[in-house]
């Protein structure tokens, strides 16, 4: 496709876009070619970037990379939804894809914006306060919720996860769980949940809770380590859990959670001494990053790594092979290819500019970079 073939394709967009808001400027949507082609029989059309935007200054937008156009599109929503007012909204916070359905959690904002996956047009929004991740089940949507407002308060009510039906886009159950809850992952009906405390601190949450998706009750609670985040499960169904520490004289650490041979009970049996901020599974690999941040030295500490999840033994101190990480400022979001095993990897820079998402192949040698929107973040891919 030529660029003269693009602009002709993309102008009546632009058109509609500029014509909608009568007092307002819909920002046109920013496309770059990107030198990738899809590998042969491949099931991924392309994939989804939130850019989570500052917090207050309502930025959160959408990019999509199309594998078979090549085009890179920078602020995807705006230009197909001219007529929503403020467009994302304020801090996009986790993103996923469900039958043909495009999930965005946009938790300053308090909702759940819903797209057709294929087109990006909206389809309508989820009323849930304070909203942190999503994770799909058998036809329902689960979405981790501080309850409360945004705001730093020892007496912060305990958070909650919300059941929505993905066909009406209702809220049809709630269940309390820890405080300021954060990921989930549902493992043979029950549904784990990384409780952190955030709000609370020094005085941070340090328990995943178990709800049975059969009756939707959280059943249990584990202790598992203060200030919990990432929670995700592997290929053999072990549960990995990040504790952010207390930014202070307690570090970051990984833990490990698995059933309890002869019970159906998950209990923690490994802790490793290592910081992770996210992860990513490939094979019978976890690739991981950390930004550590210590009040004392008001510093990051910034490393990459390869755990196998076999052994639980670090592989690798970094994945990304050809030195290129000196280019990465904050590492902020990875997701890897579910076929080819390509990495990718975003950077917020300051915080307050645009990022940039970077491409690597499976042995880390970089491949290409393209700026992004503020704070890029969460990736899902679109299947074809």
């Amino acid at each position: 496709m030529t660029y003269k073939y693009i602009f002709l394709y993309f102008l009546p967009l632009l058109l509609v876009a500029t014509s909608c808001r009568e007092d307002e400027l819909v920002v046109p949507t920013e496309y770059d070619i990107i030198p990738e082609t899809p590998g042969e029989n491949t099931h991924i059309r392309g994939f989804y970037l939130v850019n989570e935007g500052n917090m207050g200054s309502n930025k959160c937008t959408l990019d999509y990379f199309d594998y078979f156009t090549g085009l890179y599109a920078r602020n995807f929503y705006a230009e197909r939804n001219p007529n929503v007012i403020k467009e994302l909204g304020d801090v996009g916070n986790d993103i996923g894809i469900y039958g043909s359905k495009l999930y965005v959690v946009v938790n300053c904002s308090h909702k759940v914006e819903v797209m057709d996956a294929r087109s990006g047009l909206r389809l309508g929004q989820i009323d849930i306060p304070n909203c942190r991740y999503i994770r799909f089940h058998r036809g329902k949507a689960y979405v981790s919720s501080y309850v409360g407002p945004v705001l730093i308060d020892a007496n912060a009510p305990k958070g909650a996860v919300y059941q929505v039906d993905t066909l009406s886009l209702s809220v049809t159950a709630k269940v309390t769980v820890g405080y300021q809850p954060e990921e989930m992952e549902i493992v043979d009906d029950y549904m784990y949940v990384a409780n952190s405390g955030g709000y609370r601190a020094p005085n941070y949450d340090n328990t995943v809770s178990v709800i049975q998706m059969i009756d939707f009750k959280q059943v249990q609670q584990i202790p598992v380590g203060i200030n919990l985040h990432r929670l995700k499960k592997d290929r053999y169904d072990k549960i990995w859990v990040s504790s952010r520490g207390d930014y202070q004289s307690r570090p970051s650490r990984l833990y490990v959670m698995e059933k309890k041979r002869g019970y159906n009970q998950m209990i923690v049996t490994d802790t490793l001494d290592l910081a992770c901020s996210n992860m990513a599974f490939f094979g019978d690999s976890l690739y991981y990053y950390a930004t550590e941040w210590n009040n004392y030295t008001a510093s990051n500490s910034i490393s990459y790594g390869i755990i196998d999840i076999k052994t639980k033994k670090v592989m690798s101190e970094s994945f990304i092979a050809d030195g290129t990480e000196k280019e990465i400022t904050i590492p902020y979001g990875i997701a890897i290819h579910p076929e080819t095993g390509d990495i990718f990897v975003t950077d917020a820079k300051n915080y307050v500019s645009s990022g940039t998402l970077s491409g690597f192949d499976r042995k880390g040698r970089k491949k290409w970079s393209v700026r992004t929107g503020d704070i890029p973040a969460h990736i899902t891919f679109l299947p074809r």
